[in-house]
């Protein structure tokens, strides 16, 4: 038999998105369920468990900081956070607050309706129907895995996984002829550690990627303390960067810089930075010439390290630096020099199919024990779109976005009155440091709500042509730049058939104070109570 109740707000995800907007909601007042498909919190952590995962942003930068005594207790392990111990944060953030008996586990939303007559959303799952008079999908970006239709694949006997669904028990590779399918940063990440103890790897590469060095170890007690005495201050500075991201700042141009001093500049960099590469100089997402100063210079770093050449020269990118995704690794070059590792380029050897025991491309056979799929996901969007969302007029959101994802800040959408997104596409997300970018964003909805409350409203839209003003923003300022200069899953290029939107926005500061502006004005771009 369906269940049935009612509450104010429905949130859909208990990753790090979820559980804040559940605090707020919880100190507001406001009555609220999350929704969660996993048996736990955490989101991408709890997902994410392949071997090597760990965050490419800095600990004390990649935590919350709504509440201060929680930013002092804690205490990061390493200078880059592994997948365990941040969801041991999650968990221990959730347990701190007491918010684990609001969320509802191993319950996948399978439709969300608008009602019109009433102004109310119906939320159902297997087993429940929530009646909310609000929605917030917090679903994360990268949440939706790709599967991969390659010919033959479901007659493999082995076992086979995905980096991004990755089992909750140890996986044990000794042995083994493992084949790993993608050079993306969870393949990065975790191909060093796979062939420590696999009897043969082999890694198939559509495209390369750039990888920068972690140069992780264990946090600095100093370095530690000295950020804590001014977390606030810190917090501020790195808000005030372009992606929210300390190291990211610097002004000076690289094209302007002599030959000499870029290579100081970068080697220092590629010493100390991981994603903070990028930010050597101002120009380098913005110039060609700039970033080809620094993709020549990583290309060199990637000829240093590996010892066969043809092998060198098949993982040198020939696309932008930065365009897609920049990874950071621990020795993840340098494992191409292992005897038990090889590389397959597929460009070059294309898989034709897979069969019960072996990966067979155009030249050769390889003998498979077990395949892993490293083939990313249907990012920005496929979360949304794989539940039957339906606004007004019985208009489907995955009908709406089939030619491009639309939103007003990544925060609204038209047609869909009364739901938010955290994070969404149109607000710069992925391009940021997504833990400030998601509390931005749930302080921003709770301030909405509470906005609603005292001014007696019960209904919320972004307007048609805010929606399409703001989109042709953030696709104008995406031209400003490099980053629409190759196919990436910022762009929805991964996946066959998915219309090329550039979905992130560019520029932390500018977005958060449109934001700022917006609520300042009663809300702007966004009309209340709308009759049927």
């Amino acid at each position: 038999m369906i269940k049935s109740r009612e509450v104010d707000v429905v949130v859909v995800g208990a990753g790090f998105a979820g559980i804040y907007m559940l605090y707020k909601l919880k100190k507001l007042g406001f009555s609220s369920r999350v929704i969660e498909r996993g048996d736990g919190v955490g989101g991408t952590w709890h997902w994410n468990r392949y071997p090597g995962a760990r965050c490419d942003i800095p600990s004390l930068q990649y935590s919350y900081q709504f509440d201060d005594d929680l930013q002092q207790e804690w205490e990061w392990e390493e200078k880059y956070s592994s997948q365990k111990q941040i969801l041991e944060y999650a968990n221990h953030v959730v347990d701190r607050f007491d918010l684990r008996n609001d969320i509802t586990f191993n319950t996948e939303v399978q439709s969300a309706t608008f009602n019109e007559e009433h102004g109310k959303w119906t939320v159902k799952t297997s087993d429940e129907e929530i009646v909310c008079s609000h929605c917030v999908m917090a679903t994360g970006c990268l949440s939706q895995v790709n599967e991969p239709n390659i010919p033959g694949i479901e007659n493999f006997k082995g076992e086979i996984l995905h980096t991004g669904k990755w089992p909750h028990s140890d996986v044990n590779f000794e042995g083994k002829n493992v084949s790993i399918i993608g050079t993306g940063s969870s393949s990065i990440q975790s191909i060093p550690i796979i062939a420590e103890t696999a009897k043969n790897l082999t890694v198939f590469q559509r495209t390369a990627n750039y990888s920068i060095p972690s140069n992780n170890g264990p946090m600095d007690p100093d370095e530690e303390a000295e950020i804590k005495s001014r977390y606030k201050e810190f917090r501020e500075e790195n808000w005030q960067n372009g992606f929210g991201i300390a190291g990211l700042e610097n002004e000076l141009l690289a094209t302007e810089a002599p030959e000499e001093e870029t290579k100081k500049v970068f080697s220092e960099h590629w010493d100390k930075s991981g994603l903070g590469f990028l930010g050597a100089y101002a120009d380098l997402m913005l110039d060609p010439n700039a970033n080809e100063i620094a993709a020549s210079f990583v290309r060199d770093k990637i000829k240093e390290l590996v010892d066969n050449p043809e092998t060198a020269n098949d993982l040198c990118p020939d696309h932008t630096i930065g365009c897609k995704r920049l990874c950071v690794d621990t020795g993840y070059y340098e494992t191409f020099n292992k005897p038990n590792v090889s590389l397959i380029n597929i460009k070059r050897d294309p898989i034709l199919d897979i069969t019960e025991n072996s990966v067979k491309t155009q030249t050769n056979e390889f003998e498979t024990d077990m395949l892993i799929l490293a083939t990313g996901f249907d990012a920005m969007t496929g979360a949304l779109t794989n539940i039957d969302i339906t606004g007004r007029n019985g208009q489907k959101l995955s009908e709406v976005w089939a030619n491009g994802a639309k939103s007003y800040l990544g925060l609204g959408i038209a047609g869909f009155p009364n739901l938010f997104m955290v994070t969404g596409p149109g607000s710069p997300s992925v391009l940021s440091n997504m833990l400030p970018s998601i509390e931005q964003h749930v302080e921003w909805i709770s301030d909405c709500l509470v906005w609603m409350r005292e001014n007696n409203k019960s209904i919320i839209e972004s307007t048609e042509s805010a929606e399409e003003e703001w989109m042709k923003h953030v696709k104008e300022t995406s031209e400003l730049t490099l980053y629409t200069t190759c196919n990436s899953w910022y762009n929805g290029s991964n996946l066959d058939g998915k219309s090329k939107t550039f979905l992130p926005y560019i520029g932390v500061p500018p977005y958060a104070e449109k934001c700022e502006e917006v609520s300042k004005t009663n809300y702007q771009g966004f009309i209340f109570d709308k009759s049927n």
